[in-house]
């Protein structure tokens, strides 16, 4: 007897979490029993956390409170499975408590009942206690001291217990079926709102405009009511397909964090579904309310190409075209491949590619932005940057035939002037429609697509170029 007292005692001190069916206590799991926890964040603003917890469960039925989820948390999406003993645990019964403390719900489960409330007699310089009872705590206080009603009253309101049916944090609450008297590790797989990734580069220019730089940087924010310590973290690039369904989004303060500013790729990449998985090679800790920077890439020396582009609008080929400013945007590209022998060779992940280039007193300036797309390996990637200044391109429409309803001609010139201090290659976009041909032009052109001709203008410093076609649309 004495053996198995002192056998429960020993149980009792290692776990104090045992679930005791014969007088009623439940088992709690705090983020103090986590052995393990991953996070894989997606594009869309979810997250998939997998919380590993040694527990220890009475044998039989039972019930787990597992607290420390996140509060954006989807219950429906919540798996459990023990990693030891799959077969020794079973869930019957899930609950997702979220009725967390406050004040006011406090007050509200102590209508009715006696309180005490603590005062400072500052005459006397001391506290006196006061016993009351609360009859409503709607809109205020009122309470009922010595058979007299007081509208609200000064002092600390000193409360009993917490009442069971509130909680300090989101709760999982589950009613179990447990075969054997050894400790679990069981892993809760769950998705959450409100956590989300996004990639962010620098570009920075080199002083002929030939090659670049390039930093990556992964920004993570984590609103998801949780904090994650010490986590394996997964970031998913791709558009994964979502039902859309309406959730509280609450309003928070942020607390933003960079890591290691300037280092070296963190990411190991590798395909996955129709995916690419980006996966921290170290541990991390991800605070609840916090934007954290990690560094994605580093690319030194790709070689870049720098475009300047008027591009047409396929409406006016088919009209008389007039216009008070002939002035059209010179619009400014830069383009580069995403391969290896270019320095970079790896799925870029969506994001916003920002330029820098430094001038000739050394200070880094920001030069333009632009988004890409998440960019498979082998593909271009071309950036708008901003408007040329000190190339002009004027557009006019020197002639017009409706030949028939259906038939167009119209003929056009466009002046390019260059006055920088080099030479430039400007081109000309013209996006067309129909049954389109070309039947007279000054300069050369290539077909781009069906639907899209390209003109490529040498255009020397200080000078000006006149481009001139003849067109023909059949609608």
């Amino acid at each position: 007897m004495k053996i198995k007292l002192l056998i429960l005692f020993f149980v009792i001190a290692l776990f104090p979490s045992i679930v005791n069916a014969e007088n009623g206590e439940v088992s709690k799991s705090t983020v103090d029993d986590q052995i393990g926890v991953e996070v894989t964040v997606y594009n869309n603003n979810i997250g998939l956390i997998k919380d590993t917890r040694k527990i220890m469960l009475h044998s039989g039925e039972g019930e787990l409170r597992f607290m420390g989820v996140a509060s954006q948390i989807m219950p429906v999406t919540v798996h459990v499975k023990s990693l030891n003993y799959p077969k020794g645990f079973s869930i019957v019964e899930q609950n997702y408590e979220y009725d967390l403390i406050n004040a006011d719900k406090l007050l509200d489960k102590y209508v009715g009942k006696n309180i005490k409330i603590i005062v400072w007699n500052e005459y006397q310089d001391r506290k006196e206690t006061v016993d009351a009872v609360l009859l409503s705590n709607n809109n205020g206080q009122i309470y009922k001291i010595d058979n007299e009603i007081f509208v609200g009253h000064p002092g600390i309101k000193v409360l009993s217990e917490i009442p069971e049916d509130l909680i300090a944090m989101p709760t999982l609450t589950w009613l179990y079926e447990n075969k054997t008297v050894e400790e679990h590790n069981l892993e809760v797989s769950y998705l959450t709102n409100s956590i989300s990734w996004k990639a962010d580069y620098v570009v920075v220019l080199n002083k002929e405009d030939t090659s670049t730089n390039i930093s990556g940087w992964v920004t993570l924010d984590n609103k998801s009511g949780a904090t994650y310590r010490n986590t394996s973290l997964k970031l998913i690039a791709g558009d994964v397909n979502r039902v859309t369904e309406a959730y509280r989004n609450k309003a928070v303060m942020m607390d933003y964090n960079m890591e290691s500013a300037r280092a070296a790729p963190q990411f190991k990449e590798k395909p996955f579904f129709e995916y690419h998985i980006y996966d921290l090679q170290r541990k991390t800790t991800i605070k609840d309310k916090q934007t954290k920077q990690v560094s994605l890439l580093e690319a030194v020396g790709t070689k870049i190409q720098k475009e300047f582009i008027v591009e047409g609008s396929q409406g006016i080929f088919t009209r008389q075209y007039r216009s008070n400013n002939p002035k059209q945007s010179v619009n400014v590209y830069i383009k580069f491949m995403n391969t290896e022998d270019n320095n970079l060779g790896i799925p870029i992940p969506e994001g916003v590619m920002r330029l820098y280039k430094t001038d000739d007193e050394g200070s880094l300036l920001f030069i333009g932005e632009d988004r890409v797309e998440h960019t498979p390996v082998d593909e271009e990637i071309s950036l708008k940057i901003g408007e040329a200044f000190d190339i002009v391109a004027e557009r006019v429409q020197t002639d017009y035939i409706l030949k028939t309803s259906r038939l167009h001609e119209s003929e056009w010139e466009i002046t390019l002037k260059n006055h920088k201090k080099e030479d430039v290659v400007v081109s000309i976009i013209e996006p067309l429609t129909g049954n389109w041909s070309v039947t007279d032009s000054s300069h050369p052109y290539t077909k781009k697509d069906a639907y899209t001709i390209k003109f490529d203008v040498d255009v020397h410093k200080g000078d000006e170029v006149k481009v001139k076609y003849r067109l023909r649309v059949g609608l």
